[in-house]
């Protein structure tokens, strides 16, 4: 069930290989062992339309949601958001100059949520 959204803007995917960082973001959430490989999406997403700041075209932005279900103490939350944030300036080095990066923890309540998953199963059985 936990997520990693990636939204960022078009001119980090020109700079960026995506592919590399969302797998980056999705083996370090894992490292933690705060998110289960069995449940984690991770997925970046890039929208056509955006306005950063004061307008030049240099500006860049990442944002990142993390989202997990409730339960987890607020020293897992800061670890798995230190390890997010640490993972990104890893991977965009010198790419980070001009860049606005934040990264966010949202709690899923389990009581408002529907969720099918027959990727776990599978994995358990090691298929």
């Amino acid at each position: 069930m936990p997520h990693i959204i990636v939204e960022c803007s078009p001119n980090v995917a020109e700079s960026t290989d995506l592919d590399a960082l969302a797998h980056a973001l999705h083996t370090t959430a894992i490292a933690t062992g705060i998110a289960p490989m069995d449940a984690l999406r991770t997925r970046v997403i890039v929208p056509s339309h955006h306005v950063i700041a004061d307008e030049r075209p240099e500006n860049k932005y990442i944002a990142i949601v993390a989202r997990l279900a409730v339960g987890r103490t607020p020293e897992a939350r800061d670890t798995l958001l230190d390890a997010l944030v640490g993972c990104v300036i890893g991977q965009l080095g010198d790419g980070m100059d001009d860049t606005a990066l934040s990264v966010e923890y949202q709690e899923i309540q389990l009581d408002a949520r529907r969720n099918v998953n027959q990727l776990r199963a599978r994995l358990d059985a090691g298929a």
